[in-house]
């Protein structure tokens, strides 16, 4: 078992080489550089918070042209230097602009433990709560709102898919005292997260059950009391008459028959 602790930058390096060598030698036509617009995550740059964000991991990034952008922690010098930006978005919001107003820039910047200076980016908040201040450091071009919004916020939706394997699905029970039994339970695990993923786009766009969480779906769909008869041609299912999703049931139930074998 590893331990439970933030990466260092010779783990974080190490994982990055053997993920991009492995992608380059599966897939060679896949282009993992710096390129001139403004990348999607999987077109080929690398996207991490904080702990990720290792001098090590980006000098790897940038002597093997992978583009990258990380979080970086704020401190008192890179606080100091969007000081006048954070009065300027207070201001913005003292002259009714929002409830909540943003403001963007980027500076170079070099922290003690860099050897050169690199790219960041600061969006800065001010909303009822006070000023807030959040930092990503990037060798990407590309405007500094679309590359926070767009390309660095992004990394949330990635990490739903996550709580939705792990919290939804239990993938995290992996209590067995052996590795490989482990390595088996997180194989089902991610059985089950491909059945439920291949059920949920089975509903139409505009469908409640296209966007449900997986335990909503477990609970309301797959979890259901029923009536089981075993005839000679067919066996029936009979649901509760106060059963409150039929209408999607029946639905994902008519697709699923629809399906090729």
């Amino acid at each position: 078992m590893r331990p439970g602790k933030t990466p260092d930058g010779a783990e974080v390096t190490l994982v990055l080489r053997h993920v991009i060598r492995h992608i380059r030698t599966r897939w060679p036509a896949v282009e993992i550089p710096r390129v001139a617009a403004l990348p999607r995550p999987r077109a080929g740059s690398v996207r991490g918070d904080s702990h990720y964000g290792r001098p090590e991991a980006m000098a790897w990034c940038e002597r093997n042209r992978v583009g990258y952008i990380f979080g970086l922690a704020g401190n008192p010098v890179l606080l100091r230097q969007v000081g006048p930006l954070a009065e300027d978005a207070a201001l913005g919001r003292l002259t009714s602009e929002g409830d909540k107003v943003r403001r963007y820039t980027d500076f170079c910047y070099a922290a003690k433990s860099w050897t050169v200076e690199r790219r960041v980016i600061a969006r800065v908040e001010a909303g009822p709560q006070g000023a807030d201040s959040r930092f990503i450091v990037t060798n990407l071009p590309g405007l500094p709102k679309s590359l926070y919004e767009k390309l660095y916020c992004a990394r949330g939706q990635a990490e739903n898919l996550i709580k939705a394997h792990k919290l939804h699905l239990a993938s995290d029970r992996t209590s067995c005292r052996k590795a490989t039994a482990n390595q088996f339970r997180l194989l089902i695990h991610t059985a089950a997260y491909w059945l439920m993923l291949t059920l949920r786009g089975l509903a139409p766009k505009t469908s409640f059950w296209r966007d449900a969480q997986f335990d909503t779906i477990r609970l309301n769909l797959l979890k259901v009391a029923a009536r089981v008869t075993e005839m000679v041609t067919r066996i029936k299912v009979a649901l509760p008459t106060a059963y409150p999703c039929q209408a999607g049931f029946t639905m994902l139930a008519g697709r699923i028959a629809k399906l090729p074998p």
